[in-house]
């Protein structure tokens, strides 16, 4: 026979079930000068407000409102820099951090300037002075003309910064830099590859989150990265 759950109507009562009710811990009040004991409401730690202004004139006291303030203060500052942020600001972080994790990867794999083919050794000894360092991080179709492939990792490879800025006249020997890059990236990922890139005109219009979710993955899979450096 199946049997039935029983349920009580009325709630039980502590008295009735022989269960003593738990009564509140007391504590004593947070000022020095202060002996009275009290019931704290949630994260209360003084008996009354006279108290809290003097426990509040403590050194210990007045540092950790000080940096309640100081936080309190930059999250406002994000905030309204938040606001004021134009789209051109989102593409332009989301850019930074894609040419950041393809030049800090490139470097890492040990790979050379895409248009001149000098290797690590050779740029850092005649560019190393630069400001900013020897290496950039280049697009191989320019993204004026060619706005769709700014974001696109297989369009943005390593090179010296002479070659990227324009000042090398003739990368590889009677070849100009823009004709060399692309030398050089055929003999990385095939002819059939830089053909496809070339051809690529699929429109890639981003949402501000969308260019947001690109930066943040960017930076995290560049802190990844130089992770991975530190410990090799």
């Amino acid at each position: 026979m199946r049997r039935t759950e029983l349920k009580r109507s009325t709630p039980l009562k502590a008295k009735a079930s022989g269960i003593t009710e738990r009564k509140p811990r007391q504590r004593k009040c947070d000022n020095p000068a202060c002996d009275v004991k009290f019931t704290p409401k949630l994260g209360q730690k003084v008996c009354c407000w006279q108290c809290g202004l003097a426990v509040a004139d403590q050194p210990a006291n007045q540092k950790k409102a000080r940096v309640a303030i100081e936080q309190r203060e930059r999250r406002e500052i994000k905030v309204r820099k938040e606001k004021l942020r134009t789209y051109g600001d989102y593409v332009s972080a989301a850019e930074k951090s894609v040419r950041d994790y393809r030049r800090t990867f490139e470097l890492f794999i040990g790979s050379g300037c895409m248009s001149c083919n000098k290797d690590q050794a050779q740029v850092q000894a005649e560019q190393g002075w630069k400001t900013g360092g020897a290496w950039d991080a280049g697009h191989y179709l320019g993204k004026g003309a060619r706005p769709e492939l700014r974001l696109v990792e297989n369009n943005i490879w390593l090179q010296c910064k002479g070659c990227n800025g324009g000042s090398a006249k003739y990368a590889r020997k009677g070849e100009s830099v823009a004709n060399s890059f692309r030398i050089g990236l055929i003999a990385r990922i095939g002819l059939e590859a830089v053909e496809a890139l070339e051809a690529d005109h699929t429109p890639r219009h981003y949402t501000k989150e969308e260019l947001q979710q690109i930066t943040a993955l960017y930076r995290l899979k560049l802190r990844e990265l130089k992770k991975q450096e530190a410990m090799s």
